[in-house]
């Protein structure tokens, strides 16, 4: 939760949490970013070049990346704020700037949810949902609610609720399934990734031996996960990696002289 008071984006997740209850069997957990103990990122990429464990700053990501794991999906909600997330939710994300590079919420689904007085929303989802995304999480559904300063209308607050209740569903179901296939552009992301991490000496010895690790540099790697890619997205994916790996041996090779 990336408000720092209890107002629309709470009032909204609780809507949800009350639809989702209404289908099943449903667990909610709160995390208060506002109540979190998270110092603002100092850009210092420790975290990117020698791991996690090497951060400078001592405060409270790592119990919440454990919650997080510990969760089948997670509702990333915060209000719209000046065309942009919140401080509180942009400090978090911060934190997880290693995630970005090397990815692991892959068995999770995520709900993005914003809210806002009149601007901002498609700037804020799309925002999300590309960081999110990025993490790994397979993302079920976007909602924005615009809530005016001014009293709501009777028939906006209607529309809303009926946002959120489709939100709500879609979100509950998703909970319900395995995660569905890859996209091109979810193809392409790891392609592009798997040759950018792949080689000692071109990134971060972090980025490399996490890849390794995983399994993900083996040349028949076609995704993070072990499961069913189109072969169409692959063979275009394979090709996008030999061009690009090509372009950097170039760039070495010419820093090189």
């Amino acid at each position: 939760m990336g408000s720092p008071r209890k107002g629309n984006t709470y009032q909204a997740a609780k809507k949800i949490e009350k639809f989702m209850q209404s289908l099943g069997d449903v667990e909610v957990e709160y995390l208060m970013l506002k109540d979190a103990n998270l110092s603002q990122c100092r850009g210092c990429y420790m975290c990117i070049m020698e791991g996690k464990d090497h951060c400078p700053l001592k405060d409270e990501s790592s119990v919440l990346e454990q919650k997080m794991h510990a969760s089948n999906g997670v509702i990333f909600a915060t209000p719209v704020y000046v065309m942009n997330v919140s401080a509180l939710m942009k400090t978090f994300i911060d934190h997880f700037a290693y995630v970005c590079h090397r990815p692991r919420f892959f068995d999770k689904k995520a709900l993005i949810l914003s809210t806002t007085g009149s601007l901002g929303l498609k700037r804020v989802l799309d925002y999300l949902k590309l960081v999110v995304g990025v993490w790994g999480f397979e993302i079920s559904h976007c909602v924005g609610l615009v809530i005016p300063a001014r009293q709501i209308s009777k028939r906006n607050e209607q529309e809303n609720n009926q946002k959120l209740e489709k939100a709500a569903l879609v979100f509950y179901n998703s909970l319900m399934k395995k995660r569905l296939s890859p996209g091109l552009i979810d193809v392409l992301a790891f392609h592009f990734q798997k040759v950018s991490f792949g080689k000692p000496g071109y990134t971060a010895p972090a980025d490399y031996a996490y890849w390794k690790e995983k399994g993900w540099l083996r040349p028949e790697a076609k995704y993070y996960v072990d499961m069913k890619v189109n072969p169409i997205y692959n063979a275009i994916g394979w090709i996008a990696e030999q061009i690009i790996e090509r372009k950097m041996r170039k760039e070495m090779a010419e820093l090189r002289k």
